[in-house]
């Protein structure tokens, strides 16, 4: 393996293993994870099971409140 294909994989790494803290839209905490949307809506997981009466009405999807898009939870 060459200096520059090193230089390059262990580049790529460090910037895969970065802390990506997210924004909360909802309590504006920053978060290690954020239930998101496509449309770049993100909430934590207290508000999202805070707000889980209001987003839900199966358990499996959520509705998001900006664009109305149908996300999952990730559970099937």
């Amino acid at each position: 393996m060459s200096e520059q294909s090193r230089a390059r994989a262990k580049a790529g790494k460090s910037r895969r293993r970065q802390s990506r803290s997210k924004i909360c839209h909802c309590c504006g905490a920053k978060v290690m994870f954020c239930w998101q949307c496509r449309c770049g809506f993100s909430m934590c997981q207290s508000c999202m099971y805070e707000n889980q009466w209001g987003m839900t009405c199966n358990g499996i999807t959520w509705e998001c409140p900006d664009c109305g898009a149908q996300n999952g939870y990730g559970n099937q």
